[in-house]
């Protein structure tokens, strides 16, 4: 529980990073004159803490979690202090990719602590806890960022961020201080060309999952030259990681069956949750006519079901001793949630919407820390921090493919609608917006008919999602049963590597 202490805080820390900044940008905006590229200000933190992870993994597996957590923590708050004293856009946007570096680390070097001193058997109660603490972050986030930036300053968003990461650092030198290196002596060889490509790789792959279908269309050159740019990435680094003589992505990793079926698992499910939170407020307010507050009060049950989805995971996983049976279930009630959301029409009763949202947060929540376990249950100790960290990675992936996703099939519904109707380009989604005055001027049917095809998106986006879950459902169904350890220091089983 020392152990936990500090990397709760952690996770505190990087879950408020990510959301409490988003309702400040007009804020910040005004208060810096710069209205162009404002997105970047949560893009390049989202970037460059994606690029990071996979290298604080592997470099913790030789120097240790507590120094590499030490060092990101501290760079966190440097960076957070720079952020509060930014005189321009560019400078923020430079400062917020700074405290990416160090944010990369707060997730990856947590989620490894962990595996570190909490047998795999008993790993799902502490993932509990830091689930209800990322939960209460993504909630509170928002509400927080906005009221600070209303009443006091947006710049104490950031100077917050400072006593918060002193008590962390506090906490965390105290309670890793008597884990061993996992690794005592030798000379470190950093795979820094595999550093290279995979950054690369991740930032061509997230920038055409941040341009695509906005800045560019989806089948233009530049998204082309995008995807050709990531998979030459891609196959580079699976040529460099085969020769390099300490690989940053050890090929052994991906010769783990429970490791590879797992990883695809837990990609699919960070799909699907990031899907569903980028398109129930949407929903909420574009087919059902609620407003902002109500909207984002309207998605709190489902947030709140994925933490219960977690803790059904921590109470079962040590009396079953084995996950696959309860992914399976949990991803058969995500796939279940997600079709019922995806043919209910409009006028079926806001309980129904409710319920269903229900079924697919538990179902999902089980997915994300049942195959976390899995994972990090069929890792050797020295592959922890690595392993770990490529995992991370992929989840940050498939939450930027299923926002992206989300957002093209609604646009593409949208506008599908649109052109039927004989309406004008310059008409976007926010004109379907609870009380916005361009909707007030379209004739009824006009209304109706943009309101149909803005509902067969958010049909279209919910299908996708529960094909996706029933991917993942398919992928767990054929993972090794494999019994989690009792022991922290107990080898990996044999069978994962089958």
């Amino acid at each position: 529980m020392r152990v936990i202490g500090g990397i709760v805080l952690c996770i505190l820390l990087a879950a408020l990073d990510q959301t409490v900044v988003i309702p400040a940008v007009p804020a910040i905006a005004a208060d810096l004159n710069g209205f162009g590229h404002l997105s970047w200000i949560v893009t390049a933190y989202l970037i460059v803490s994606t690029v990071t992870t996979p290298l604080y993994g592997k470099l913790s597996d030789h120097f240790g979690r507590r120094r590499l957590l030490l060092a990101a923590i501290a760079l966190f708050m440097l960076a957070s202090v720079a952020c509060a004293m930014a005189q321009s856009l560019g400078q923020l946007i430079l400062f917020r990719a700074l405290q990416g570096v160090g944010g990369g680390g707060l997730m990856s070097l947590a989620q490894a602590a962990i595996a570190d001193v909490v047998a795999p058997r008993q790993r799902g109660r502490y993932q509990g806890y830091l689930a209800t603490v990322w939960a209460v972050a993504s909630i509170a986030g928002p509400l927080v960022g906005g009221w600070v930036s209303d009443h006091m300053s947006w710049r104490w968003l950031f100077w917050i961020n400072v006593p918060l990461g002193l008590l962390a650092m506090l906490m965390c030198h105290r309670g890793l201080a008597r884990l061993a290196l996992p690794r005592a002596g030798g000379r470190l060889r950093v795979d820094w060309l595999g550093a290279m490509l995979l950054t690369v790789a991740i930032v061509t792959f997230l920038l055409a999952m941040s341009w695509g279908g906005d800045l560019f269309d989806w089948l233009s050159p530049e998204m082309g030259g995008l995807a050709l740019a990531t998979l030459a990435a891609l196959a580079a680094l699976a040529w460099q990681e085969r020769r390099a003589a300490d690989p940053m992505l050890p090929p052994r990793l991906f010769a783990n069956r429970a490791y590879v079926l797992g990883a695809a698992a837990s990609a699919l499910a960070a799909l699907d949750i990031f899907l569903c939170i980028f398109a129930l407020p949407l929903q909420f307010q574009l087919v059902r006519g609620a407003d902002a507050s109500l909207s984002g009060l309207l998605v709190v049950p489902f947030l709140l079901a994925t933490v219960a989805g977690n803790f059904i995971v921590a109470w079962l996983a040590p009396r079953l001793g084995r996950l696959r049976g309860l992914l399976v279930a949990g991803l058969a009630a995500a796939v279940v949630g997600l079709a019922v959301l995806a043919v209910v029409p409009a006028t079926i009763p806001l309980p129904v919407v409710l319920l269903a949202m229900v079924v697919a947060g538990v179902g999902l929540g089980v997915a994300m820390v049942g195959t976390l376990m899995n994972v990090q249950n069929a890792l050797e100790r020295r592959d922890m921090g690595a392993g770990t960290g490529a995992l991370l990675v992929l989840r940050s992936l498939g939450s930027a493919f299923g926002g992206a996703l989300a957002g093209t099939l609604l646009t593409l519904e949208f506008r599908r609608a649109q052109a039927a109707a004989g309406l004008p380009a310059e008409l976007d989604l926010g004109a379907l917006r609870h009380g916005s005055e361009a909707l007030a001027q379209l004739a009824p049917a006009v209304r109706d008919a943009l309101g149909a095809g803005v509902a067969s998106g958010f049909h279209l986006i919910f299908a996708a999602g529960a094909a996706a879950a029933l991917l993942a459902l398919l992928i767990a169904r054929r993972g090794p049963d494999v019994e989690l350890r009792s022991s922290v220091t107990e080898h990996a089983a044999t069978l994962a590597m089958e």
